[in-house]
């Protein structure tokens, strides 16, 4: 079952969709830093973990790393929504639960990815 982030992993991981290119534990170290005062070694033992959850990979460059998502945050994103259903007890109840809950732009959003994705039962 895929699991939420935690504080600083998320925004580890938000820092590194937003950079859209591989990025060193300093380069995040330095983006982190103007908004927080936090050591190296913090930055690189959670960069460290999130290499060991399969969400950034990692490539040596000189003596140190260099990381990079492994997926887009849509695709995170969209596998927290279906571990989160496949963990429901009743799938039907919760998805009428969320539909209930959906914003005008939410349900809107909706209805566009159903227009682009078909549907299964329409597949030969």
């Amino acid at each position: 079952m895929t699991r939420g982030l935690g504080e600083l992993e998320s925004t580890i991981m938000d820092r590194m969709w937003a950079r859209r290119r591989p990025a060193s534990v300093r380069d995040v170290l330095e983006d982190l830093r103007q908004e927080r005062t936090i050591a190296y070694t913090t930055v690189m033992t959670v960069m460290d973990k999130l290499h060991s959850k399969g969400l950034l990979k990692r490539r040596p460059v000189g003596r140190a790393y260099v990381y990079e998502p492994v997926a887009s945050k849509e695709a995170y994103t969209a596998d927290l929504m279906r571990s989160a259903l496949a963990g429901s007890g009743n799938q039907a109840a919760t998805l009428v639960h969320f539909l209930e809950r959906l914003t005008v732009e939410e349900a809107a959003a909706l209805e566009a990815a159903l227009q682009v994705f078909p549907h299964r039962g329409s597949r030969p």
